[in-house]
């Protein structure tokens, strides 16, 4: 009979999931002068959610730490200067403030960027875990020259290099066992000499210490039915238990001016009859 082949999207395959010893933090400088504001956004987004990566997970954190530098010289374009607002409530009956983007990228560029990395992250506590990884300075400068971030251009992918390499796997427990058999037949002691010893040395000791406790039973050293040995106990004969025989109750006789004797009863009844004609 011919194989039969099956595609691959029917085979049987296990989902990975990364775990935290799996995830490695890296750090990225992207320079912001004259980048696109939601090109700009779209782009840090995915490097803070971990899409570049083979292990992303959308349940977990797998992304790696951006500094976007020169926040003051992102643009935006299609009139949004005037036309899109930034919106605030103080949280009191008319307190909605509404702020158009021209002057908020005068004013505050670095708020204007992280709200629009912000809207392109998942709107649960993962995503705002995402968010701690983001840092964004007006200037050229930052204080995370210790991290070494490496320099990334907007749209590259970051090269991934080191990754952790899978542990080796423990031989099966056949071939262990097969091991120590050989070493065994080689004469490799690991243990105690009783231990190598096995069950069979111990019958051995058993039965020399029976054969010594019998032949001091018949010099008359011990007595026989002491048993050869704790524990052999079924070599030894066994006592016969004395059965204890049923007795009957004996009536209390006494005896009578007659000289006969009689049963105490038969004496209780004649009293009890010579009261009764009395």
């Amino acid at each position: 009979m011919s194989a039969v082949l099956r595609p691959l999207f029917l085979m049987p395959m296990k989902t990975f999931s990364p775990k935290p010893r799996d995830i490695e933090r890296r750090w990225y400088v992207i320079d912001a002068d004259g980048v696109v504001l939601g090109r700009l956004a779209s782009e840090v987004a995915k490097i803070l959610r971990g899409k570049h990566k083979p292990i992303f997970a959308p349940h977990m954190d797998t992304g790696d730490h951006v500094i976007v530098i020169n926040a003051r010289g992102v643009r935006i374009t299609g009139g949004k200067e005037t036309k899109k607002f930034a919106y605030h409530h103080s949280g009191y009956p008319g307190g909605l403030r509404a702020t158009n983007y021209g002057d908020l990228l005068s004013t505050r560029p670095t708020m204007a960027v992280e709200k629009a990395i912000k809207g392109m992250l998942p709107k649960n506590r993962l995503g705002r875990q995402m968010a701690t990884k983001l840092q964004v300075y007006e200037g050229a400068e930052h204080p995370h020259q210790a991290q070494k971030p490496v320099a990334l251009g907007l749209g590259e992918i970051p090269k991934l290099e080191g990754l952790p390499e899978p542990k080796p796997k423990p031989p099966p427990k056949h071939k262990t066992e097969k091991a120590g058999h050989a070493a065994r037949e080689r004469g490799e002691t690991t243990g105690s000499a009783s231990a190598q010893a096995g069950p069979t040395a111990t019958r051995a000791k058993a039965g020399a210490a029976r054969a010594k406790a019998e032949t001091r039973a018949k010099a008359g050293d011990m007595p026989a039915s002491a048993g050869v040995l704790r524990g052999t106990k079924k070599d030894a004969p066994a006592a016969p238990r004395a059965r204890k025989k049923a007795t009957k109750p004996v009536e209390a006789f006494v005896v009578s001016e007659a000289g006969g004797e009689k049963p105490d009863s038969e004496k209780r009844t004649r009293r009890s009859r010579a009261k009764k004609e009395s």
